[in-house]
């Protein structure tokens, strides 16, 4: 039998077996992803597209021209506009040509996506009667990050009347607000996102939110 080890030549083909076997389950967890649990797919899929950052920028941008394509033949459709600032979201925030890999800050290529959605988004805000905070969100990330505090503070204002009751959404409100230099917008918001958070909490923000007085860059947490 195989598996009867007394003899030397036995354990030898014993030992080569195991061996081989070794190689080939390594082989399928490296290469293939196998009960590697992680939803990578392995390292051959990179060659495909599945689970490559190519892959990925080529879906995305496949995405946007779709996107424009939409607001261009129904210019009046508010989902159309809103489904090209998630659109051109998504491009700026997974191209290598948007994002420095090393430094993760957007480039030259990166703004002017960011532009272009803020653009999007003011399209979209004129179409609608309240705009979704989820889309609202993004464009006000989008002005932060171009350091357009002013047009992120109104994009904050149009989350936290929709969500009259976060707290997050009047805080961010106040720290744009305060980096636009409209102090009396930013001292409304602060009270009101005081008031929203529990007791034990108040004097922490009280004091996050004095401190975002004078520094623009506390507009970038949010």
């Amino acid at each position: 039998m195989l598996f009867d080890l007394r003899s030397r030549g036995r354990r030898r083909t014993v030992q080569a077996v195991y061996l081989g076997l070794a190689i080939i389950l390594g082989g399928g967890l490296v290469l293939f992803g196998v009960g590697a649990g992680n939803g990578l797919g392995g390292l051959l899929n990179a060659f495909n597209g599945h689970g490559s950052t190519a892959g990925q920028s080529q879906a995305v941008s496949q995405q946007e021209k779709a996107a424009i394509k939409a607001t261009q033949t129904n210019p009046n459709d508010a989902t159309a506009w809103a489904n090209l600032v998630q659109a051109r979201w998504s491009t700026a925030r997974s191209t290598s040509a948007d994002v420095n890999a090393n430094t993760g800050q957007f480039t030259d290529a990166g703004k002017q996506e960011l532009t272009a959605l803020g653009q999007a988004y003011q399209r979209y805000r004129g179409l609608v009667k309240q705009p979704d905070p989820n889309i609202a969100v993004l464009a006000a990330r989008a002005y932060q990050y171009l350091g357009n505090y002013g047009a992120s503070t109104t994009a904050w204002e149009d989350i936290s009347q929709a969500s009259p009751n976060q707290a997050t959404a009047f805080e961010c409100l106040a720290v744009n607000a305060y980096a636009a230099g409209q102090t009396r917008k930013g001292d409304l918001a602060s009270s009101k996102a005081v008031s929203l958070v529990p007791k034990l909490q108040r004097t922490l923000l009280q004091s996050k939110l004095q401190q975002a007085k004078t520094n623009p860059q506390a507009a970038q947490s949010c």
